[in-house]
């Protein structure tokens, strides 16, 4: 397949010429930019697979970049920033991120997240193209991307429909937070329990009926969660 397009939005340089030369020695296609502006508009122009967003961009927060691009794409967005706060974390995830990581950063592990963003998404492309699944309400449908309950469509996030997909793929298995994790965000499992607790929380939201209903999705406290079967 042609190079892999990576969009980085870092208004530091050496930090930008840092991962734009470890990228580039990895065959992939290096796009910049250097304010939240320029990066919606290059994310608009380029149409990359990735990106890779900074949070504290001189004309604006990145959150803000993640809320405006999220309302036309749902390419991966892996957030690298300074900011170690869980709040900070929770609301880049909150507003649409995929993955968050924090500086300072190892070049071996942002590559492998890449690695595990790229292997997510060739699996969504390739995999299950004609199938559909169903359990009681629940109809994903593969092929479209899309999830439903009753006639209603959900909106979910790209991460939630990933997270359902996970759980659909293992119905009636409790799947542990460290098997998620790694499935979902490929490394450092331990410090992205939090994010998926927020995750599976919103997408409990939006699948249950009820508030606290746990037709769907089981929590099973201290290890894992599991998509229940039903009739």
């Amino acid at each position: 397949m042609d190079k892999w397009k990576i969009l980085v939005v870092e208004d530091d340089a050496p930090v930008r010429r840092l991962i734009t030369a470890s990228l580039s020695a990895e065959d992939y296609r290096v796009y910049t930019a250097v304010n939240g502006g320029e990066a919606i508009r290059e994310a608009a122009s380029r149409s990359p697979d990735i990106i890779l967003l900074d949070l504290g961009l001189p004309d604006r927060d990145g959150v803000e970049v993640i809320e405006k691009i999220r309302s036309w794409t749902d390419t991966p967005i892996i957030v690298i920033s300074a900011r170690d706060e869980d709040s900070d974390k929770i609301g880049a995830l909150d507003a649409g991120a995929d993955d968050y990581l924090t500086k300072p950063f190892s070049v071996a592990e942002l590559l492998a997240r890449l690695r595990a963003t790229q292997r997510r998404l060739s699996h969504i492309a390739a995999g299950n193209a004609d199938a559909v699944f169903r359990n009681g309400e629940l109809t994903i449908d593969y092929a479209a991307g899309c999830a439903y309950l009753g006639d209603q469509e959900l909106k979910l996030t790209p991460m939630e429909y990933r997270l359902l997909c996970l759980l659909a793929q293992n119905v009636g298995k409790v799947l542990t937070h460290k098997y998620i994790t790694q499935h979902i965000w490929g490394v450092g499992w331990e410090s992205n329990i939090a994010s998926l607790r927020v995750f599976m929380a919103t997408l409990r939201k939006k699948l249950e009926k009820t508030p606290n209903e746990t037709k769907y999705i089981q929590t099973h406290i201290g290890v894992g969660y599991r998509m229940v079967k039903v009739d």
